[in-house]
């Protein structure tokens, strides 16, 4: 009988942790959504640092996840179980993890705490997460470098207060396949209770073990095996999926990844994750029109249009989603309203907020043999700012001297250009989407001037942020 393993993915929290890449807000929700199409069957997020931008990422990300669990690590505090619950809560498979350092060293390095102690905590943690979410993994962080005796006690107080599955971690990565099976085997022998819950395997692959120790851990009774599409020192999810498409048979294993669509979205998320992003230009995160490809009429209600807009990525109160509502429905009376168009009634609907940068003039300066140069002047309380920068086309330049007036760069979300009128002289609208803070604010701008609209979206943006801001 073949026995069906499950693929929990960490690209996400690896990329978190990376300082020469870093994923925008809108790639983070793109590589989750292609995870969830390759049927991975557990995404693995980041830790909760920043309660607002991260709680949002997270909350967009659930809202994105059709199939997979949504797993997130918990602060090692009572609060902190809170939080990561407060995240992930509207999951349609949530999962709260609790990542517990058991060898000597690692105890006292990351807890600092003493043995005892670390088992109180454990006591104390399970219950309260059992208490938010039924799916409550406990992660024995360096578990092969740990006493056995307080491995086995700590796994069976887990397991006794709630885990419904438990994770061995082989960091240092120095087991063969041979050793990992029997230290898996060892620990069944000794934790008899472990046989009631899901037992996960997370293996190093530092010296290249990692694909042979995650077989055999399966086969010594690991129905959990923790990979990455992109990963350092991670089991990786094409070799490990390839290996068991050759030899899997024979051991009785098989995984729910799609392998027709494994190399093609394998090599989707590598090309996010490693793409170079530039440290000046606002376009680092390669911005296009937004993915979302809904169609709504004058016969959806205010619920279902908020929910269109919340999916754009806005965080809208209910004054605001009544304005857009307002909006729509003249629209809406017309013609079909698109993604698109809903992007722009939010920009010219919500948050409509005295301004306080005002432009006061732009002059740009391209060609074909000179580097495109921006030179604009902005108003702040009757004083007049002025930034020139160049950049790598003529909008790229102004954006950044409007960052360098302003002394912020905020990630530039979405940028998009249409004409709206007909002719030679057809009137361009900018719509130009800021985050700042997880948040997304919309500006628009209308001129004969592709690039004067765009200043103007950009402008009207930034207006909308720095009200909320001084508001708070």
């Amino acid at each position: 009988m073949m026995k069906k393993l499950r693929i929990a993915d960490s690209t996400l929290r690896q990329a978190a942790k990376s300082r020469s890449h870093s994923l925008s807000f809108k790639e983070k929700i793109e590589i989750a959504k292609l995870l969830d199409k390759l049927s991975v069957d557990v995404i693995e997020l980041a830790p909760i640092e920043d309660a607002k931008t991260d709680t949002l990422l997270t909350k967009s990300i659930c809202s994105s996840v059709e199939n997979s669990v949504v797993a997130i690590p918990c602060e090692l505090s009572e609060n902190g179980v809170k939080n990561a619950w407060e995240a992930v809560s509207k999951a349609k498979k949530p999962r709260l993890q609790l990542i517990v350092p058991t060898s000597t060293v690692q105890m006292e390095f990351v807890c600092k705490k003493k043995p005892p102690l670390v088992l109180a905590m454990i006591g104390v943690l399970v219950p309260e997460a059992k208490k938010y979410c039924s799916d409550v993994e406990f992660v024995a962080r360096d578990a092969t470098r740990s006493e056995p005796e307080f491995l086995f006690e700590a796994i069976k107080n887990a397991v006794s207060c709630g885990a419904t599955s438990v994770t061995i971690c082989d960091d240092a990565g120095i087991m063969t396949s041979e050793e990992f099976s029997a230290f898996i085997k060892n620990i069944y022998e000794n934790v008899p209770e472990l046989k009631n819950v899901e037992l996960g395997a997370q293996c190093s692959d530092e010296y290249s073990f990692g694909c042979a120790c995650a077989v055999s851990a399966s086969c010594a009774g690991a129905t959990e095996i923790k990979t990455a599409v992109c990963g350092e020192n991670t089991v990786s999810v094409e070799a490990f999926s390839h290996f068991l498409s050759a030899r899997g048979a024979e051991f009785s294993l098989s995984t729910s990844i799609k392998t027709t669509m494994l190399e093609r979205i394998a090599g989707q998320v590598s090309r996010i994750v490693n793409a170079e992003k530039s440290k000046t230009t606002p376009f680092e995160t390669g911005v296009s029109s937004s993915n979302q490809s809904f169609v709504l009429s004058e016969y959806d209600t205010p619920e279902q249009v908020a929910a269109a807009v919340q999916s754009l990525g806005y965080d809208l109160s209910e004054e605001e989603n009544a304005n857009v509502y307002e909006a729509f429905s003249r629209i809406s009376d017309k013609k079909s309203v698109t993604a698109k168009e809903l992007d722009v009634i939010v920009a010219t609907a919500a948050l409509q907020v005295p301004s306080t940068y005002f432009l006061e003039s732009y002059v740009i300066n391209i060609g074909n043999i000179i580097t495109p140069t921006a030179h604009i002047t902005l108003s702040r309380d009757g004083k007049s700012i002025s930034g020139l920068c160049d950049g790598d086309g003529p909008v790229d330049a102004a954006f950044l001297a409007i960052e360098k007036i302003t002394g912020h760069h905020y990630e530039l979300d979405d940028f998009q250009i249409q004409a709206v009128t007909e002719g030679r002289e057809a009137m361009g609208s900018a719509l130009v989407r800021l985050r700042s803070n997880g948040k997304v604010y919309a500006g628009n701008g209308i001129s004969t001037d592709v690039v004067g609209a765009s200043i103007r979206a950009y402008v009207n943006a930034l207006n909308k942020i720095v009200y909320e801001e001084e508001e708070e």
